[in-house]
This record gives structure tokens, sequence and C-alpha cells, in this order.
């Protein structure tokens, strides 16, 4: 047993808990991280965002290769199985935890691998195979992140039923899946499941796939994944859910029995705040295991702060490591502090989309007097040019003032072109408009190009409605 003094002590090292350590020791507070696995990471890289991204690259590879004419003369269509596609993600991930292992060491940030649990308001207790490590410190930033969402009458143990983290140990590809849950992992699974020929069928137990969508922007992505053979059900909850050795039965309310090889269980996600010793500093999470923050990202117990998914909405990687280095601005009492509530959707399905500021639904609801400016990806050059013709780019903006107020992309490369938008609408003043795209030149061929073609049509369509 070792005792350790620090000014700061970060338990996770996920986007959140890297970003508020390494702030702090930069800053020249003595800082240390604790994590549960044996590696740097967190969930991020090592079950989440880097081996999901990286899995879905591969698979939407292959269906370029699968349907591109120009390979099909070559021979007939390849095959792949799932644990052949991981193998990419495991070479990401290695490359991804040696990159973080020497930002940690590079900043002098000492590394605790083991559980974390509180003693006391300032005392950390680690608890390793066979060690525990005491951690005393003046402030805390609790960052362990979230794990998949398991029912206790669904049975995870068995080998026919995975979750978001456990899928990753798949060692077969099933014929017929079923994933429960169409939030964005699951949608984003069923694209790649879909990819590698698998019959899918999506459970949602919404009106709508990812209803906090624009309506338009949704209806592409349903039509695409249900044109690759996903069956989506929406409106449905499962009742029960029975495995053998041979298959997995899922009993729905509305009487539906649904039987395929594999179950995916996608329904949300827990924080990861069991067993941390929360009673014995005064805090309590939610039902989910979240803890409640404020607007500076501290809990109730001065001193301590939570980022990223522990604290739910956005539980996006971008945004947690906003959080952590924002909590950490706060805690050493710096200027520049942000709260992160301005965050742009990405979500990596085939295709990919992302989104940022108010729907149409939204604007229409708000009385809002907005027009639409629209490029759609088959009339672009570039999108000619590589073949990626799927996908649009969707601008509302002030029918009157011309201020952008959404930003929707849905396409190849969605995730990067929504930032150029993002710029321009986060400017002050008259510098956000729509003008922008057509006062200044893009170059051709890019997809870039998609904001100038949107923004003239949609001026064309304001102008002659406001004459």
């Amino acid at each position: 047993m070792a005792d350790y003094n620090y000014d700061l002590v970060v338990i996770g090292t996920g986007p959140a808990g890297e970003a508020a350590a390494i702030n702090a020791a930069k800053l020249g507070r003595k800082v240390a991280v604790v994590e549960m696995r044996d590696q740097v990471g967190g969930a991020c890289a090592h079950k989440g965002t880097i081996p999901s991204k990286a899995l879905r690259h591969s698979v939407k590879q292959i269906v370029e290769f699968n349907t591109n004419p120009m390979f099909r003369v070559i021979g007939e269509p390849k095959n792949f199985s799932f644990p052949q596609v991981l193998k990419t993600a495991s070479e990401v991930i290695a490359k991804q935890v040696m990159l973080h292992t020497q930002f940690y060491a590079r900043n002098r940030v000492d590394i605790f691998f083991g559980r974390a649990h509180f003693v006391d308001r300032n005392h950390i207790e680690v608890l390793g195979n066979e060690t525990i490590e005491n951690l005393y410190f003046d402030q805390a930033v609790i960052a362990t992140g979230s794990s998949p969402y398991e029912p206790v009458d669904v049975d995870f143990t068995h080998e026919r039923i995975y979750t978001s983290d456990t899928v990753l140990n798949l060692e077969h590809t099933p014929r017929t899946l079923i994933i429960y849950g169409a939030g964005v992992i699951g949608s984003e699974y069923a694209s790649i499941f879909a990819g590698l020929g698998v019959k899918v069928d999506l459970v949602d137990n919404r009106a709508n796939l990812l209803e906090f969508l624009d309506v338009e922007i949704s209806d592409s992505l349903s039509y695409h994944l249900r044109n690759n053979g996903v069956r989506i059900r929406h409106n449905e909850t499962y009742k029960s859910v029975s495995a053998d050795d041979s298959s997995v039965s899922m009993e729905l309310e509305s009487g539906k029995r649904l039987r395929a090889d594999m179950l995916l269980f996608c329904n949300g996600r827990s924080g990861n705040t069991k067993d941390l010793g929360l009673e014995n500093i005064g805090l309590e999470a939610n039902g989910r295991g979240q803890l409640h923050i404020d607007k500076r990202y501290q809990t109730g117990v001065e001193g301590i702060y939570a980022a990223g998914d522990v604290v739910g909405w956005p539980s996006l990687a971008s945004a947690a490591y906003d959080q952590g280095r924002s909590a950490a601005t706060d805690l050493l009492d710096l200027p520049g502090f942000r709260f992160v509530d301005d965050v742009p959707t990405g979500i990596f399905t085939i295709p990919e989309i992302s989104s940022l500021g108010k729907t149409e639904e939204q604007l229409t609801e708000e009385k809002v007097p907005y027009e639409v400016g629209q490029a759609f990806f088959k009339d672009l050059a570039r999108a000619q040019i590589s073949g990626e013709v799927v996908g649009m780019l969707k601008i509302l903006f002030h029918r009157e003032t011309y201020q952008i107020l959404g930003i929707h992309c849905f396409g190849d490369r969605a995730s990067e072109i929504i930032h150029i938008g993002q710029a321009i609408m986060n400017q002050k003043g008259e510098a956000n408009t729509i003008e922008y795209f057509v006062n200044n030149t893009f170059n051709f061929p890019t997809m870039a190009e998609a904001y100038r073609v949107a923004a003239q049509l949609g001026l064309n369509r304001a102008r002659q409605v406001n004459k």
C-alpha cells in the first residue's frame, strides 16, 4: 500500500478525462489519472467511437469494391467476415493507445490502473489486482464514461446475445440479426452488418428513426437502410427474449415474434458510477447511473466535477473532450470557460449524417419565417468523380435577415462538410448569413461547393418570396 498527494485526480482516461488532466498538467498542477482498464483511452478507444468507426470504414470499402463496375469486371463480389474487418479496428486501437499514453507521459501525468473508490472528499483508493494505492487530492473530475444498458430480464451471458461492447468480440458473421434499439449506435451497426450482407431487423420503439434529426434527413437514412436490406420496425418494444443453441427469439409487445442467429441490444447506455463510493462523499447518481452537474460541470460536492458520458447528453466523444477541458478551466479558475451545448451531431451510418442547429420541424413550431437551400450530391462534379452521389446539404436560414439557423448534411463525409457551415453559423452579427457562401469563391470541384449551390438556390427562393 502506498500514499500519493495530488492537486487533481481524474477518474477515467477517455476524451473527457484526458482533456481535464492534460489541461491542468500544462498549467503546472500535479495530476493523476485512474483507469479501470489496463490501457488508457477509455470506452472511446476500446469499445466505442474508434473501433466502431474503423469497422464502419472497412465495411464501406467493401461495399464500394463490390458495387464499383470497374472492379466487378475483374471478378465476383468479395465476401468478408466480421472478424476479418475487425482486424483493422484492432490496429487503429493499438495506435490510439500508444498515442494517448505518450500524451500522459509527455505532460508528466501519473497513471494508476485499477478501480477508483472514494473514501472521502479528498481521498480515493485505487484497487488493483493485488494492490491498494491511496490518492489524496484537492480536486477531482469524474469522467468514468458509460456502458451499454443491460436490463435484468435479458441473458447477456448467452453466446448469441450481444451489446455494443461485446459485439467487438464476435468471432463469426451471423446470417440474420436482430438489433434492438434504433438510436445512433443501433443505426450505425445496422449499416455495418447490412454492408456485410447480413439480414437485419432493426427494432425501434419510436415512430421515426432518430427523431431528433430533421425529418427529411431521417427519411433519407430510413430509405437507404431499407434499400440495403434492413427491415425497420417502428413503435415496437420487446416483451421477452429467449435463446438456445441455434437462434435468438424476441417477443414484441405487439404480438410479433422475431427470430435470428444473433441479438444486438442497443437500447441506451448507463453511466459508470457503480462501486465508485459516491455515498461516501454525498453524491447520488440517477437511475441510469448519471451524475447531475451545474453549468460549470460541478457536482453537488464542492471541488468534485464530472464530464463526458457520465453526465448524459450529448454523449459524444467530441463533446466529452470539450467538457473535460472546460471542467479543468473552471476548477483552475481560469478565463475562457465554455459550457458545451452547441454540438454538431456526427452519425456514422452508411451514408453518414451530421447536423447543427434547428430543424424544419422546430422552426415551424416556433413560427420562424425561414427558407431552405439545398444541394444534392448527385449534381456536384466532385461527387460524380468520386462516385459518392448519395446525399445532400440542406441550409435553413431566416427568410428576411438571411441568418443561418440550421445545417443538415446526409452523405459521404457529412461529418467533415458540416464544419464549414459551423464556422460561419457561429460568427456574430451580419457575418452569420447565407450570403457568405455566394460572396466567396469555393474551390472546384469540391464537396464544399455544395454550400455555394445550396445558398444560391435558397437566396433565389427567398428573394422571390420577399418581392
